[in-house]
């Protein structure tokens, strides 16, 4: 039954394995495993950052294809989500407006992006998508009428997914149920959901020829497969990833901006996860989010007690200071790369497969 609902992609390693049932049953009891807002919000990104580097996934590690405009559509979802409920108030009809129109949005540009640009060399495709992700960042920031600008929007939601909404009096396992946790567990189906279902379409006979392209387009248009199609509908189906991670976003928030859904530095940190949790490898998604986001978020505090700790260490304290977790990220990523050239996916399986 499980190896039915994976798509028959077992994880192939038992540490993996282990690994990615802690992560699971982690997000899913994380309301009331690690209480705190930091917490949830935390737990909140990793459920929409696994949605959105697994799409971008699908495009680099199973197609080759190295896109910049992973992020315009990630904000289009954001900003469906925003738009509509600003302007028809909180409600599910302006939810399913918002996600429904930036879905169709989505896909009409992606089709567009990639029956013009996917027939260029991969160098040119890749500079074309940084350039449209730019310019559909700066009209986001110049309409204000629409995207309130530079400022964003701020909306509410149905009352359901309001953090005013309590269902329930009395606490359930020491923590009061709100409208916040309803919306987390509604990230998290809809994360699940997404994954379940990237999973079936990279290990059904459209994933197959996708990675046959990856390895040797030349071949697969050799034997018969019209590669130009395959790879812009696996950049249609990545933008339609990458439009709902966008709406889990907006809802989480429920605010957006450029700066929240359009920055270059998301589609920097997405590029990282995919190198760190293994390219290629959907369960890559999911260990390298949670790997990065909890570095990102709990790096600072580390920093801060280690910089208390070693206070009567010369040097030490200035190099423990939590003003340089940056430097501190980027050394991690860096060891992460020289000893998991392959991702930690990649890693666990082989080392895994060279045991007798």
């Amino acid at each position: 039954m499980l190896s039915r609902l994976l798509s028959h992609d077992l994880p192939r390693s038992k540490l993996l394995a282990a690994i990615l049932i802690a992560i699971v049953l982690g997000l899913a009891f994380a309301p009331f495993l690690f209480p705190g807002v930091k917490a949830l919000n935390v737990a909140a990104k990793v459920l929409i950052f696994v949605v959105l580097v697994a799409g971008f996934d699908l495009l680099l590690g199973y197609t080759g294809i190295v896109s910049f405009a992973h992020t315009m559509f990630f904000g289009i979802g954001a900003y469906g989500v925003a738009i509509a409920s600003t302007r028809m108030g909180p409600s599910w009809g302006a939810l399913a407006v918002g996600i429904g129109g930036a879905l169709v949005l989505s896909l009409l540009l992606s089709l567009a992006i990639g029956l013009f640009s996917l027939r260029v060399r991969a160098i040119f495709f890749a500079m074309i998508t940084l350039a449209v992700a730019a310019a559909f960042q700066t009209l986001a920031s110049q309409l204000s009428d629409f995207t309130g600008g530079e400022d964003g929007l701020t909306f509410k939601l149905p009352e359901l997914l309001s953090p005013s909404f309590e269902p329930f009096e009395t606490e359930v396992f020491g923590v009061l149920i709100d409208g916040k946790i309803i919306t987390y567990y509604a990230l998290f189906v809809v994360a699940v959901v997404l994954v379940l279902a990237l999973l079936r379409i990279v290990n059904s006979p459209f994933g197959r020829v996708l990675q046959a392209i990856r390895e040797n387009e030349f071949r697969a248009e050799a034997i018969g497969y019209r590669v130009v199609v395959y790879r812009t509908l696996s950049s249609v189906l990545s933008a339609l990833f990458a439009c709902a991670a966008g709406a889990m976003l907006a809802i989480w928030l429920r605010y957006n901006g450029p700066d929240t859904s359009l920055s270059f530095e998301i589609m920097m940190d997405v590029l990282l996860i995919v190198v760190i949790g293994g390219m290629g490898t959907i369960y890559g998604a999911v260990i390298g989010s949670v790997l990065f986001l909890i570095a990102q978020s709990y790096l600072q505090d580390l920093l801060r007690l280690g910089s208390e700790a070693t206070a009567g260490i010369p040097l030490l304290p200035a190099l423990l200071s939590p003003d340089r977790w940056l430097l501190w990220l980027g050394l991690l990523f860096v060891l992460s790369v020289y000893y998991f050239p392959t991702g930690v996916v990649g890693r666990l399986r082989s080392r895994a497969a060279a045991k007798p």
